[in-house]
């Protein structure tokens, strides 16, 4: 058997990482709350347009453009004290937007619209500066052969937490959620992110050479952007980032205007998606060291375009939006989108060289922050800009949903004609791909189960 095929165990990580883990559980149960569909659906509640919803979820991807002046202080300051301080007061802001909810009696809807983007803004902001450090600081402690499967595991905890956060919510909210109840959520988020912090500080630390906390040399930025298998890797990135962003965040919002699903209901529906992406490690697992970023990318976004064109059809009225194709839908999105992160952080990790690490993350960090961020405002104002209007073409009607998921789909098309263009030395072939995942992952036992002619 080759080394492609071999399962090894799982490896040994180094003393105190583990603690990572234990930190993204506690920060997804969160920070979910404040930056996904909870949010999403309170902010509808102070009749947030399509666009004042993509300027809240684009909002903490756009943030991350502030790494750039940041990046410089990560050597004099240290991963781990950059990292503890920008969480620690983010915290801060998110019992802040605890309290709008309970302004209802004194301040109007504006009002707390208005206060509430303030808080997010100053959330986000922290959050992005601080977060510049956290990737060169993992890459440091994970050795590289093991890199894959520390991405698989974070990457399942987080969706753990999400999935988690979710159903906490969707039970705390109810069927018609008062403000009361909107605020003890926001309160849980904020307790939630304190524990967390009491994991983040059992993290070792790297420590960090004297010439490089006191270099003053200034940053070759467009040397490193012009290193070519980061370059080709920063434009895949723009254009999965730019079909991805905001897609959640319109989902929800479609499920709401036009399923006429309850807030709680559609929580219960959205996390289904986390378990879709917690079964990535079930999937993959620590294979994904294995065979490489690339052909997980070039499967996960054919699965992607198929999973869109559901969604067109369903907005286009062709199929009708039960809640089993719903649920179909939204565990695929999970577990795909999980799959196009570990593939992407992994393959950034794999070709990054380690002189100027800091600063390549950095601009890796902003390209596909920033369009993340950029994409829902896009795609609100484009949604506002089409309105009510609407006509019937090729057995579909083309509304502002349907016109919506038919450009995503044509973004992810893009996205899969650039994988081929990506540069990684020890990806395996598709087939490889296809083996593992159809004869040595678990679920080879429910090929054995299964009935045969």
């Amino acid at each position: 058997m080759t080394e492609l095929h071999k399962s090894p165990e799982p490896p040994a990580f180094p003393a105190g990482v583990k603690n990572a883990w234990r930190f993204s559980v506690f920060n997804a149960l969160s920070f979910q709350i404040v930056l996904g569909s909870p949010m999403i659906l309170y902010a509808k509640t102070l009749n947030a347009n399509a666009t004042v919803l993509g300027i809240i979820a684009g909002m903490m991807p756009l943030m991350v453009i502030f790494q750039i002046p940041a990046a410089q202080y990560i050597n004099r300051i240290g991963y781990k004290r950059f990292v503890l301080a920008g969480w620690g007061t983010r915290t801060l802001f998110t019992f802040g937007m605890a309290l709008v909810p309970l302004a209802t009696g004194f301040l109007d809807m504006t009002t707390r619209l208005v206060l509430l983007l303030a808080l997010l803004f100053g959330f986000n902001l922290v959050r992005g500066i601080s977060s510049c450090a956290w990737l060169p600081w993992i890459t440091h402690l994970v050795p590289e052969n093991h890199r894959g499967r520390y991405v698989s595991v974070d990457t399942a905890v987080t969706n753990f937490g999400n999935f988690l956060t979710i159903v906490i919510s969707a039970f705390c909210l109810g069927e018609s959620p008062h403000a009361w109840q909107f605020a003890l959520i926001f309160v849980f988020s904020a307790a939630m992110g304190g524990i967390s912090l009491m994991f983040l500080n059992h993290v070792p630390d790297v420590p960090i050479a004297e010439e490089l906390r006191t270099s003053k040399q200034p940053v070759p930025w467009l040397e490193i952007f012009r290193h070519p298998p980061f370059q080709k890797l920063l434009r895949f990135v723009v254009v999965w980032a730019l079909a991805y962003g905001g897609f959640v965040t319109f989902t929800v919002a479609f499920l709401k205007s036009e399923t006429g699903l309850s807030e709680a209901r559609i929580l219960f529906v959205t996390s289904v998606a986390f378990l879709g992406g917690l079964s990535s490690l079930w999937l993959l697992g620590h294979r994904l060291d294995h065979v490489g970023s690339k052909p997980i990318l070039g499967l996960s976004l054919c699965c992607w375009i198929v999973i869109v064109a559901g969604w067109v059809a369903v907005a286009g009225g062709v199929l009708p939006p039960h809640l089993p194709l719903i649920l179909a839908l939204q565990f695929f999105m999970g577990l795909f989108a999980a799959l196009v992160g570990m593939a992407n952080s992994r393959l950034a990790m794999a070709i990054i060289p380690a002189m100027g690490r800091n600063h390549f993350f950095v601009m890796y960090s902003v390209a596909a922050n920033v369009s993340l961020g950029i994409a829902p405002i896009i795609w609100g104002l484009i949604i506002d800009l089409i309105g009510d209007r609407h006509f019937h073409l090729l057995g579909l009607n083309w509304n502002h949903y349907t016109i919506f998921y038919s450009m995503v789909v044509l973004m992810f098309v893009a996205a899969l004609l650039m994988v081929r263009q990506l540069h990684e030395p020890k990806a395996a072939s598709f087939e490889a791909l296809i083996t593992v995942i159809l004869i040595e992952s678990p679920q080879r036992f429910w090929l054995r189960i299964w009935p045969r002619d």
